[in-house]
């Protein structure tokens, strides 16, 4: 596959073959912004203006605190908190409580900085994908070769495929049974690991082979959700 600014990065998270391709993009994305706006970024007017009104969800927070950037983190914050004391908790209140100013405060709390450039960067992502995917023999190939597509990123991709900058009319369904073929024939697998492994406390199973069961939970849970669970003991 000829390899162009957009294309690096697709053939990057596309070339491990291993899980799910779209979560790599994600991460990747991800781990970006939040560098992004724990670096230098934070200090652009335009930017700080963003996040004042926006904020971050919790996993986010989390993941800036955990960059380390201890005074980047709490400059971020003084002024986040600074706009909310501002527009929606000004002094002591008077009167009935502001349906209004409640109801902006609420959808305060479900908005995040990082999930938006995340989404707006996946949005680009997945125009190189079908691009690719449409003229590129090579990299039709390599999408096919993956191990699975959760099933929210299926969801997701398959919703973008349809879309006004998705795949092609003429190409939809080779890509849909591709995608399909993905997610579907891993939920089947884990199907029968699941199954495999409710199997094994049963008492005539005992001393048998646990085959591929034994992390079924944590890989299923990983395919439902999007999100890696690393395998406890049980």
């Amino acid at each position: 596959m000829r390899e162009t600014i957009c294309t690096i990065p697709i053939n990057d998270v596309f070339g491990p073959k291993e899980g799910c391709p779209i979560c790599r993009l994600r991460d990747m994305l991800e781990r970006n912004y939040v560098e992004y706006i724990t670096g230098a970024a934070m200090m652009e007017p335009d930017v700080r203006v963003e996040t004042n009104r926006k904020g971050f969800c919790r996993s986010h927070f989390e993941m800036m605190v955990q960059s380390g950037k201890r005074l980047q983190n709490a400059l971020l914050l003084q002024t986040h908190l600074e706009q909310i004391a501002k527009d929606y908790l000004p002094g002591a209140p008077k009167g009935k409580p502001d349906k209004k100013q409640l109801a902006a405060l609420s959808e305060l709390q479900s908005t995040c900085f990082v999930c938006d450039k995340i989404d707006w960067g996946m949005a680009h992502m997945f125009e190189t994908v079908f691009h690719s995917f449409e003229n590129d023999e090579a990299f039709r190939a390599l999408f096919s070769q993956q191990e699975y597509i959760c099933l929210p990123h299926y969801t997701q991709l398959m919703q973008a495929a349809m879309g006004k900058n998705g795949v092609s009319s003429k190409k939809l369904p080779d890509f849909h049974r591709a995608a399909a073929a993905l997610a579907g024939g891993y939920l089947k697998t884990l199907g029968e690991d699941v199954s495999h492994f409710c199997s094994m406390y049963d008492y005539r199973s005992r001393g048998g082979d646990w085959k591929n069961s034994k992390d079924a939970i944590e890989r299923a849970v990983t395919f439902l959700t999007g999100r890696k669970m690393e395998s406890s003991d049980s």
